[in-house]
């Protein structure tokens, strides 16, 4: 009876020091989201002291999943990071796979003025992949990794963003999974720091991490942040916030970060009148200042 034929792949084999010259700086990458990036941390120690330090920004290398309900801010922490990072000198891919290139466009200049960024100076730093106008790049995804690797090697790019993941299995859930693990493979292999968009659906937890293609979407990716809102419809929840019946009260918290410490805690979130999102304080610090409901 003749041996059967094995096959081993060499190249997954790795020393833990040959796969830790590989891996990235542990540093922060800013998301021009003011009161974000220190929810980020490293541990460092001073003598025989763990002192916990600001990391400024997710982590170099990491693809961040955004998940939540439409209209809790999602689209605007996209394009505000896509605008910080190319103010500071980088290149950034914005994969727009729900506006066209055109819309996008606009959204991304008002964005800018809101921030205080010069748009004239950064508007050829950010490169469109058109998905929402053609098909193919939606469809089928050998294409679209073709076209980001020509974007990545002809631009120099080391930022990327993808608004949103869940219009590329529109229809076909059941590839969820495949389809955000091969876009994570991807981004990881071009070292890419990158923020991945994704919708849930009404039934699902305002809070929960569930994203449309199940938990395990956002399990695949290195740190998942969760978007919420409120409608206050009660004079409970009215009393709870602090705020007046038929107000928005709009949530945040990051679920999980595999490559940094992050902050655990549910965060009041804002979207002002110039369209931009900020991280405000702990939920519970607020309702703890203002005196427990009972």
């Amino acid at each position: 009876m003749e041996e059967r034929e094995r096959h081993i792949i060499y190249d997954a084999i790795y020393r833990v020091s040959e796969a830790r010259e590989k891996a990235p700086e542990l540093k922060g990458v800013a998301t021009g989201v003011p009161g974000l990036d220190d929810l980020f941390y490293v541990i460092e120690w001073e003598g025989q002291k763990p002192v916990r330090k600001s990391l400024g920004g997710i982590p170099l290398g990491c693809v961040a999943n955004i998940t939540g309900m439409p209209d809790t801010g999602k689209s605007l922490i996209a394009e505000q990071f896509a605008v910080k990072q190319a103010s500071l000198g980088e290149r950034v891919c914005f994969v727009t796979v729900e506006t066209t290139a055109p819309f996008l466009s606009v959204g991304l200049e008002q964005r800018a003025r809101a921030m205080g960024v010069d748009f004239k100076e950064i508007e050829d730093r950010i490169v469109i992949l058109d998905a929402a106008s053609y098909t193919r790049l939606r469809d089928d995804l050998p294409t679209l990794l073709d076209t980001l690797a020509h974007i990545y090697r002809t631009y120099k790019v080391h930022r990327t963003v993808i608004d949103s993941v869940t219009g590329l299995f529109e229809a076909k859930e059941m590839l969820a999974r495949s389809i955000v693990r091969a876009l994570y493979t991807f981004c990881k292999k071009w070292y890419q720091t990158a923020i991945f968009i994704s919708q849930k659906r009404s039934s699902h937890e305002l809070l929960s991490a569930e994203a449309a293609g199940g938990y395990a979407v956002g399990h695949i990716v290195d740190c998942t942040m969760v978007l919420s809102k409120e409608l206050i419809l009660s004079a409970r929840l009215a009393q709870l916030y602090k705020t007046e019946i038929g107000e928005i009260v709009r949530l945040f918290r990051i679920d999980g970060c595999r490559l940094c410490g992050h902050d655990t805690k549910i965060h009041l979130m804002d979207i002002t009148e110039l369209g931009l999102v900020e991280i405000g304080p702990p939920l519970s610090e607020v309702i703890r200042s203002k005196g427990e409901v009972r």
